[in-house]
């Protein structure tokens, strides 16, 4: 990540017009610059770098998705073997109406997948991709 050098940089400064807290000041809860600087190299460099809005609203709606912890859990199953919905519904002691929605919003968002084998139904998560992105969260969350 590149870090701005204040001496160096070309900046436009001017003094934060908003008063501060005087208990705020320069504190570890109050982690914002004094002055507000813009370092045009770093804009320069990285405007056409940012992440458009339509596919940061997307990376918002997936990980609202992944928000709910009943979804969690329907991935944490899918992420250990492939389930049918009336095996998930007795694993996490579920209605079949509640499961089989939360699958429904999954597979909405490409979350999971499934495949129909006689009058049975089973679910797995839909690409490796879904199962890395599970297992980072659960890592990272863990490691807090």
């Amino acid at each position: 990540m590149d870090k701005p050098d204040a001496d160096t940089a070309k900046v436009e400064q001017r003094i934060n017009p908003v008063p501060q807290n005087s208990e705020m000041e320069k504190t570890a809860e109050n982690p914002i610059c004094e002055c507000i600087c813009v370092h045009h190299e770093l804009i320069d460099k990285y405007s056409d770098q940012l992440i458009t809005l339509d596919r940061a609203n997307n990376l918002s709606e997936l990980f609202k998705t992944l928000g709910d912890p009943t979804r969690i859990r329907i991935m944490d199953a899918l992420a250990k073997s492939e389930f049918c919905v009336c095996d998930l519904t007795e694993l996490l002691g579920l209605s079949q109406s509640a499961t089989s929605h939360q699958l429904r919003v999954l597979r909405n968002h490409a979350l999971v997948k499934y495949r129909r084998e006689g009058k049975m139904v089973y679910y797995s998560v839909h690409d490796p991709h879904v199962l890395e992105l599970y297992r980072q969260g659960l890592n990272h969350n863990d490691e807090r």
